[in-house]
Formats: C-alpha cells, structure tokens, sequence
C-alpha cells in the first residue's frame, strides 16, 4: 500500500535580521482556537493527475491562503512523516503576508454527527507569523524538522537544505 502524500509550502520572511515563518491553523470544529501541536505548513494531497509534488505544494498553498508562492527558487526541505503515516514534502520561499488578508478555500460535511446538517468550514482558519522558538510549540511535532532544516540552509547561506527522506533508513 502506498502511504498517503502531501506537499507544501514553509514561507518565510526576515525582519530586523531573524527569520519568522507562516504556519496556518486547521479550519473546522474538530481544533476549536486549540493551538500547541495543531499548526501546520499550508499544505495538501496532489490530485489524481498531479506526479510534481513542487505544483501539489505550490496550488495547495494557493487554496489555503488566497496567495500564490512568491517568484524564486523554492528551497527543497525534504520530506518527514506524520504520526498517521502520511509523508509530507515540503518547501521554503521567502516572501511575505499579510495574515489578515488571507483566504481558504473551504470543505462541507455533516456537523454535529448524524444531525443531518451540513456545514461548511474553511480548510484553513488563520494564518500567523512566528519566530522558529514559536512556531516549534504550534506545529505538528513531526514537522518539526521542516523548521531545523530551513534554520540551517540560511544560517549556512546554502541553496538547499539537508533533504533526508521520510522513508530513508537511520542507520
């Protein structure tokens, strides 16, 4: 079986010489304003027809904050795996927004269960910026590494970020 995939985009910024980087918080009643552990890089699975995970994260990041990926090259952050299994490939662009001026698009199911009432919430509720120290405590644990790996490529001026894959072996 193949594990489930997503992609997307870790943006960054730098203000006063430190970076600060956009982590979206889950629309839908299931989070609630719940914010340690919840946070994530605006991301999502590729579609059927979609093989390049760079568009997947490019059209994700899009839909979930009514922004395209600013122009450049996109830093490669390599892949983690979630607790559920899912492997995320991720990328870094700098640029900036403006939270309060970012949109979601939205899903639709039945809320409370078996009510019979459909309500539809947006994917992604908010969108912040945070100092890594921060954003550390909000995002998921096991996209952690996504924020290690952009801290070192610009501390080390390298284009390309350590890229360890998910599914690579530790030893």
């Amino acid at each position: 079986m193949n594990a489930r995939r997503s992609a997307g985009i870790l943006l960054y910024r730098l203000r006063g010489g430190r970076v600060e980087v956009l982590l979206a918080h889950p629309g839908g009643p299931f989070f609630g304003r719940a914010d340690a552990g919840n946070w994530s890089i605006p991301k999502g699975e590729p579609s059927p027809d979609e093989v390049d995970m760079q568009v997947t994260a490019r059209r994700e990041f899009e839909e979930e904050t009514g922004h395209r990926v600013p122009a450049g090259t996109l830093l490669d952050l390599g892949t983690v795996r979630q607790k559920g299994g899912k492997v995320v490939y991720a990328w870094a662009a700098e640029g900036d927004l403006d939270p309060e001026k970012a949109t979601s698009n939205t899903f639709s199911f039945e809320w409370p269960p078996f009510s019979g009432r459909v309500k539809t919430y947006p994917e992604i509720d908010r969108v912040e910026w945070f100092a890594p120290d921060e954003a550390r405590r909000r995002i998921k644990e096991a996209q952690a590494p996504l924020l290690d790996r952009l801290e070192a490529a610009l501390s080390s001026g390298s284009k390309r970020a350590e890229t360890p894959d998910a599914d690579a072996d530790p030893r």
